[in-house]
């Protein structure tokens, strides 16, 4: 069956009875792939444009699913004639999806990949079951199925914040130019873009914001200092084997909570590596994926115990100060020097919150180090694939070396510069959490 047949509409090829080749239905895997892959690297630019702690999180679930998506597509093409050895993804998406990363507003943004991107996938994909046969390709099917019902559930979950969200000229702009594709798999008529059709993508070079939005939420530089009046964690406190396990509790919950910066911060590098490997991108959603479970830790359960979240600032000094650095030195930062360097005072922290009998804080300690092990790996693993995208010669650990030295460097001039939102009257404090733990 010749390509320009397989495209001529579903209901066509229903009437004729023809069955597409395994070349063909490969074809089509590899467009599912790239579509997925690219997904990936763009949606990421929202989780640090979005204010809503919850929709962060969100993004940050649908990234690790479609990462999944795309990593079974290309292993079954694989095992197809077709499917081709690379991991490129074609001009006409890569162009799409920078198209879609050029939103000017957050709004604009998750309107643009959820009521037109995300919608043409799912249509993709259920083009592609439409298609194949039941029994000949049902590997295939059987995973496209999955990938449907997940497509449906990110539609439903996304639906309350696009309830909030006008429609639009920007929707309206990216459905222009997906039809001048004629759809992902090809499956309409291709469209005729307006002569005055203007693509931002290529007249404006994307840019990170310099600080990442929380929404509604007060914000600080930091939350750490040795200062009981000043921040909510206290180092010191921490490390004292006489301060009661209760309120090291509270601190742990805080400091998983605010482990919402790290996914500020590493959602930056998906867009920064658009042709390493797409195994790094896998992992690195993963990564996204457990920072955000870390953070909900904290965010779901200090509620429990008696915090107010809206007298918890949040801190924002990281994602300024990485945000100066290159994406091999982000990487770097994050998992040679702050995940590894956490490790001693995390099992100190561990055995501490034992003496509660906690179950619960107990097992969400756990997970925790053992996901930050595993980033570490990815760290040691990744980083000179990420060195080598750069252009950076020198051995793993000088880099490691002189990137602690830049970012000392650059803490002096973009760290601390986040005042304090609320007085310490009304955000919460060491003092506050030390009052707040006697009583639990």
């Amino acid at each position: 069956m010749s390509s320009t047949s397989l495209r001529t509409g579903s209901r066509a090829r229903s009437a004729t009875g023809r069955m597409a080749a395994v070349q063909e239905m490969a074809s089509l895997q590899r467009l599912l792939f790239e579509i997925e892959r690219e997904f990936v690297r763009t949606v990421t630019t929202l989780i640090y444009r979005v204010g809503d702690i919850e929709l962060k999180y969100l993004l940050c679930q649908h990234c690790w699913e479609s990462a999944g998506h795309a990593r079974f597509l290309r292993e079954r093409g694989r095992e197809l004639s077709g499917f081709g050895k690379g991991e490129a993804v074609r001009d006409s998406f890569r162009m799409l999806f920078e198209e879609a990363v050029r939103a000017e507003s957050p709004e604009d943004g998750l309107a643009g990949f959820y009521r037109v991107l995300k919608p043409a996938l799912l249509e993709a994909y259920r083009e592609y079951i439409a298609l194949t046969h039941h029994l000949a390709d049902w590997p295939s099917r059987h995973l496209v199925e999955e990938f449907i019902a997940d497509e449906e559930r990110h539609g439903a979950e996304m639906a309350p914040y696009l309830e909030k969200i006008p429609r639009g000229s920007w929707e309206e702009h990216l459905a222009e130019a997906l039809a001048a594709l004629g759809g992902f798999l090809e499956q309409d008529p291709k469209g005729d873009l307006r002569d005055d059709y203007e693509w931002k993508a290529r007249a404006t070079p994307y840019q990170h914001l310099a600080v990442c939005n929380r929404g509604d939420y007060p914000v600080c530089s930091s939350v750490f200092s040795e200062d009981p009046e000043e921040t909510p964690i206290v180092r010191s406190w921490l490390e004292d084997p006489e301060t009661d396990a209760r309120l090291i509790r509270l601190m742990v919950y805080v400091w998983l909570m605010m482990e919402l910066d790290a996914v500020d911060y590493l959602a930056t590098v998906f867009y920064d590596t658009p042709d390493v490997p797409f195994d790094l991108h896998f992992d690195l959603a993963r990564h996204l994926w457990d920072e955000s479970r870390h953070s909900q830790f904290g965010y779901r359960q200090l509620p429990r115990l008696g915090v107010d979240l809206g007298a918890l600032e949040h801190s924002l000094d990281l994602y300024a100060i990485l945000v100066q650095m290159t994406p091999p030195e982000r990487y770097a930062m994050m998992t040679m020097e702050f995940e590894a360097g956490s490790f001693p005072t995390k099992a100190r922290v561990m055995d501490r919150i034992r003496e509660l009998n906690d179950f619960e804080a107990d097992t969400l300690l756990a997970f925790d180090r053992n996901d930050e092990q595993n980033h570490v790996r990815y760290g040691h693993r990744w980083l000179p694939e990420i060195m080598k995208a750069f252009g950076e010669e020198r051995p793993v650990g000088n880099f490691v070396e002189a990137t602690r030295a830049r970012f000392e460097e650059l803490a002096k001039i973009h760290g601390g510069q986040i005042p304090h939102s609320l007085e310490p009257a009304q955000r919460l404090t060491g003092s506050k959490l030390r009052t707040l733990s006697e009583a639990t």
